[in-house]
């Protein structure tokens, strides 16, 4: 029967528990629910846990926050499914007690049934027996001759509430049912940042005897993770390193007609050489490519693999497993397309087959086979093209035997497919970020993203750039544009990433009009001089060790919008958990001009509510300024640097 108790609107929970909330190992969870009953008892609240392996519940109190809503939290320390519960009952000692107070302030003296009604209260309540010992104590001076101010006092003891708090009566209980889940996830699901490279052009070069174009090899990548490291990243992640097919393969700028030593796309797997289990030749043998991941994690750095569902026309599953491909009505078998665009190099999955089980277990072997070598982190090549039941199948049963593995979604697509890819278990997400530019764009964007619902479900890494993404504004922006976009990405989202040659500002486009890289590294080798002097890398390092330094860089919920008189200028902080490190960034987004204005900044949300002057400590240039109160003059030449970020101390 549903207790008299009304329990609703519980937080976090993702469409009313179909789908886990998600954290991070050493998060406390904050619960949220709505608890209230007819009438004008009062009632208590507690969330009940358990996580991965505990035999029983754990329980900590809800405390009343205002409107009947309350709010608690639990601890989370290891990964993996966690479940929680609210349990929502009347109090009806503190009942009796609200009323008691009440009655005696107001002057009555005629309260012997009062107290008789709070000894008898205390004698049904179950407890342990050095606690029925307090309660004795209680209930003798509730029935004594004492004066009304002794009674009244001993029925309001801080210690007696403890005790009763620690051991409550539900007579009438009312608990949430199912249980509502929240996933677990290691810290780098949540924060770290990105570097995109392609293995293949590290070391590339051409024989000057035979004109012959050579691939790079993970040897030679290898020499490349040292300065990846230095620059501060965590992950490396890798385009697909399996060998690429023949037929209709791409040649430079997505042509039709490749030479003899034209690599290929990436993307387009498979060939006679093997498949997604497989490694390219020209890039080295498996034993290569587990000494390049030793080597990333000698220094530090964790390798990420793409996991793209489509083969090539030469992938031996085209042959072995025709069933898993949709053919057309002249029998040949559809190559990917998105109209107008064509991708002949290329065929889909039919995720229709009907050997359903077949696939999705091969599918599945092949995530398996590169988490035996070392690979924890995987960048999942357009999922909201694939059924979504498998992502969910599949991510589960990955996560049964390997709880730290991440997922990433490269999803560009509608609102609601990114958001239900996050629900049903991708780690963290790519987002719409690169395409917003504009003060109220990011402030809307960065608001619907960490301070609604989306935030229980979707970790957003924000990328300014990618092998298929070159923004108009980093076009024409010039350097000071690739500083700004860094400076947003990096602490803004507790996760960003950057492709390979954003530190050189590559930034011209095939055609005008066009987000592809002229002379793409998709198509073809691209070796880089990484000792150019104007490189933005010490500039990239430096942001890195920022986001390490201050711990409100890990969060999302934490960021907070500060007003400026200027459009052109934007004003955001991050502030560590209880207040104590708060860092102010505030970012000129015109890259051309230089822009002035004053801050309106809400010190509550900085810690300094109760601070005189203030110093404001610039992180990027080692500067400090003295600041007085909410109002306060910035101006930022993007040819100089684009922005302040601020350590923000009172003095």
């Amino acid at each position: 029967m549903k207790g008299r108790v009304q329990v609703q609107n519980v937080t976090p929970t993702v469409d009313c528990g179909r789908y886990a909330a998600k954290a991070i190992v050493g998060d406390d969870v904050i619960v949220g629910a709505d608890v209230f009953r007819e009438g004008h008892d009062k009632v208590a609240a507690a969330v009940r846990y358990r996580g991965p392996g505990d035999d029983g519940w754990s329980e900590t109190p809800l405390r009343l926050d205002s409107n009947d809503r309350y709010y608690g939290s639990f601890p989370v320390d290891c990964l993996g499914p966690w479940r929680f519960q609210v349990v929502g009952w009347t109090d009806h000692y503190a009942s009796w007690l609200d009323g008691l107070v009440k009655k005696h302030a107001a002057g009555q003296t005629d309260l012997d049934v009062e107290f008789e009604e709070g000894a008898r209260l205390l004698e049904r309540r179950k407890a342990p027996k050095a606690v029925k010992e307090l309660i004795r104590e209680t209930t003798e001076v509730l029935r004594s001759d004492a004066p009304q101010e002794r009674k009244v006092a001993a029925a309001a003891d801080g210690d007696l509430q403890l005790v009763l708090e620690r051991h409550p009566e539900r007579l009438d209980a009312t608990t949430t049912k199912p249980d509502l889940a929240v996933w677990v996830d290691r810290e780098i699901a949540q924060f770290g940042a990105w570097y995109e490279l392609f293995p293949r052009s590290e070391g590339a070069y051409v024989d000057s005897e035979t004109g012959k174009v050579h691939s790079g090899t993970f040897s030679e990548a290898a020499k490349r993770l040292p300065a990846v490291a230095d620059m501060g990243f965590d992950i490396v992640y890798l385009p697909p390193i399996h060998p690429i097919g023949r037929t209709f393969r791409k040649g430079p700028n997505n042509t039709l007609s490749p030479g003899p030593d034209d690599p290929g796309v990436p993307w387009a797997i498979g060939s006679e050489q093997g498949g997604h289990k497989d490694i390219h030749p020209d890039l080295g043998t498996i034993d290569d490519f587990d000494d390049f991941v030793s080597e990333a994690n000698r220094h530090g750095l964790e390798i990420a693999l793409d996991f793209a569902i489509q083969c090539s026309p030469d992938h031996p599953w085209v042959a072995e497993h025709p069933e898993w491909f949709k053919h057309r009505s002249d029998g040949t078998i559809a190559y990917a397309e998105n109209p107008p665009k064509k991708y002949q190099d290329i065929y889909p999955i039919d995720f229709d087959t009907d050997d359903q089980d077949g696939l999705w277990n091969e599918l599945k072997s092949v995530v398996e086979h590169w988490i035996g070598h070392g690979v924890k982190i995987f960048r999942v090549d357009n999922p909201h093209t694939k059924a979504l039941p498998f992502w969910e199948w599949l991510i589960a049963e990955i996560r049964t035997d390997h709880p730290d593995v991440v997922f990433l979604a490269e999803a560009f697509t509608k609102p609601k497919m990114m958001q239900t890819l996050g629900k049903l278990g991708f780690s963290q997400s790519y987002t719409y970020f690169a395409w917003r530019n504009t003060k109220h764009e990011l402030t809307e964007y960065l608001t619907e993203l960490a301070h609604t619902d989306m935030a229980n479900y979707y970790r957003p890494n924000f990328w300014p750039n990618t092998p298929d993404i070159l923004t108009e504004y980093l076009q024409h922006g010039g350097p000071p544009a690739f500083k700004i976009r860094l400076v947003l990405a990096a602490l803004m989202a507790p996760s960003y990433g950057i492709y390979s040659g954003y530190e050189l500002y590559e930034n011209v486009p095939v055609r005008e009009g066009s987000e592809e890289y002229l002379n793409s590294e998709k198509y073809q080798y691209r070796p880089r001089n990484w000792d150019d002097p104007a490189s933005l890398a010490p500039f990239i390092a430096r942001i890195n060790e920022i986001r390490r330094n201050h711990a409100g860089f890990k969060y999302l919920r934490n960021i907070w919008f500060h007003g400026v008189d200027n459009d052109q200028l934007i004003a955001f902080s991050k502030v560590s958990p209880g207040r104590t490190d708060a860092v102010l960034t505030v970012v000129n987004l015109d890259p051309y001009n230089a822009q002035a204005g004053t801050t309106w900044l809400d010190l509550w949300q900085l810690g300094l509510e109760h601070a005189g002057p203030f110093e404001a400590h610039d992180l990027i240039t080692n500067t400090t300024y003295i600041w007085h109160g909410p109002s306060n003059y910035v101006r930022l030449d993007p040819h100089d640097e684009p922005a302040h970020v601020l350590r923000l101390r009172a003095l």
